[in-house]
């Protein structure tokens, strides 16, 4: 019956969320617990550099509140 393809379409669909699950929890170990940033548009873009130059680190990926920006 039409049933029987449902374990089938659960182990196809395990199998097809697992690269994606893991290159998200990789970015995150790399990038100090954060998800990775995309710039799609200059916008984003310049918010990344400026984040980059106020890290004092030169990392985007380590933020400063603005309670700590001199």
């Amino acid at each position: 019956m039409w049933y029987e393809i449902l374990p089938g379409m659960a182990i196809m669909g395990l199998c097809l969320s697992i690269p994606g699950l893991s290159t998200v929890y990789m970015h995150r170990w790399c990038n100090g617990g954060k998800e990775k940033r995309i710039a799609r548009y200059p916008y984003q873009w310049t918010l990344m550099e400026r984040d980059r130059r106020v890290s004092g680190v030169n990392k985007y990926y380590v933020s400063k509140g603005l309670e700590n920006i001199d």
